[in-house]
């Protein structure tokens, strides 16, 4: 059974922004396709899944927009971002109170992957949808659950929980390289 969970670490390496990008924008949830446009163009066209790597960019920043600053346009949200052809690593800062859930949500995922790997369909429908009193009829924690799945190098957040880092390694077979 997988053990993957969100991280809380204010030293987690993956806040590292040396040799990264630097963009802010406007907490704009109309703009957010165009944002995440502006930060994949940067990723090598080599990275063979750059469609993944862009919905999970743009649900990053949609949740810092959203849920982090609540819409508030003169709120900003911060985003590090560095690729390469072995390595995508993102940071994403709001100026919203924080996702201060992540014990409880690591705790609910970790008995939603139970119910998958036992096999117990019956108690996984207890576990389909992560909410909240702030959910809203669009939001159910699937994001982060994919978000667990596709950064296969980490995802953590600070302490304060208004600033997440994500890593994903490219296997050299996803990288558009050929191996001799």
């Amino acid at each position: 059974m997988s053990n993957k969970m969100i991280e809380i670490d204010d030293n987690s390496k993956l806040f590292n922004t040396e040799g990264c990008f630097h963009k802010e924008f406007p907490s704009d949830l109309r703009q957010v396709r165009y944002f995440t446009l502006l930060i994949v163009q940067k990723a090598p066209p080599e990275i063979k899944e750059l469609n993944l790597l862009e919905q999970q960019i743009s649900e990053l920043i949609k949740n810092a927009v959203k849920h982090g600053n609540k819409c508030d346009i003169n709120k900003k949200v911060h985003i590090w971002y560095y690729f390469s052809t072995e390595e995508a690593r993102i940071i994403v800062e709001d100026e919203g109170k924080g996702f201060l859930k992540i014990r409880e949500w690591n705790d609910f995922n970790e008995k939603r992957l139970k119910c998958l790997h036992d096999e117990n369909f019956e108690e996984l429908g207890n576990y389909v949808s992560y909410r909240t009193p702030d959910s809203d009829d669009r939001d159910g924690g699937n994001a982060m659950f994919a978000a667990l799945e596709y950064w296969n190098s980490g995802v953590v957040f600070t302490e304060k929980a208004n600033k997440i880092a994500v890593s994903k390694k490219f296997p050299k077979s996803q990288r558009g390289i050929e191996i001799n």
